[in-house]
This record gives C-alpha cells, sequence and structure tokens, in this order.
C-alpha cells in the first residue's frame, strides 16, 4: 500500500480539529480518513500534544477488591514482560558471546 503525502495545510488543519474545535484524536483522524497514529504524530512534530499524567489509584489504602484485582492483572503483566525481556538477554548474551573469537 502506497504511503499518501499531506500537504502541511491539511495537517495543520487537522491538528486544529483537536486542539482548536474538540474533536478527539480518534475522531478527527476517523473523519479525516487518516490513521490516529498519523494524526499524534503530527500533533506531537507541533508541539501540541499534551504530557500524560500517569496518577495512579492508592491501592495500598484501598480495600476495594476491583482495584486490587486490576493492579494484580497489571503486575503479573510487567511481570511477564519483564521475564520475557531478561530470556531475550539472556539469549542475545549468549549468541554474541559464542560469535567472538
Amino acid at each position: 500500500m502506497a504511503r499518501k503525502h499531506h500537504s502541511i495545510a491539511f495537517q495543520d488543519e487537522a491538528c486544529k480539529l483537536v486542539t482548536q474545535q474538540g474533536y478527539t484524536q480518534e475522531k478527527a483522524a476517523r473523519e479525516l480518513g487518516i490513521t490516529a497514529v498519523t494524526l499524534r504524530a503530527w500533533l506531537k512534530k507541533r508541539g501540541l500534544l499534551e504530557p500524560v499524567q500517569l496518577v495512579e489509584p492508592d491501592y495500598a489504602a484501598s480495600d476495594d477488591p476491583k482495584l486490587l484485582k486490576a493492579r494484580i492483572r497489571e503486575l503479573e503483566k510487567r511481570l511477564k514482560r519483564s521475564e520475557t525481556e531478561k530470556e531475550i538477554l539472556k539469549k542475545a548474551t549468549a549468541y554474541f558471546a559464542s560469535q567472538s573469537p
């Protein structure tokens, strides 16, 4: 599939839909027939993306089982990813060690 090239004016107008007219990034992208990733890239290039604030709920102070289960799932995902990364690094280290003269 060939990549489409959009003019700077088109990109600027797309960014205005989000920043000035209150469209969500996903809705603006869908309306314009572009991907949300492309629109985010244009917004980022122009310095129009607001930094994401990651605020974790206070899990320790909560007795809500739903929050605690969500936290457990999140931690399990992180652990699995870390274990996978560790295995990849082990394999890469072994590979490069075997390649050295």
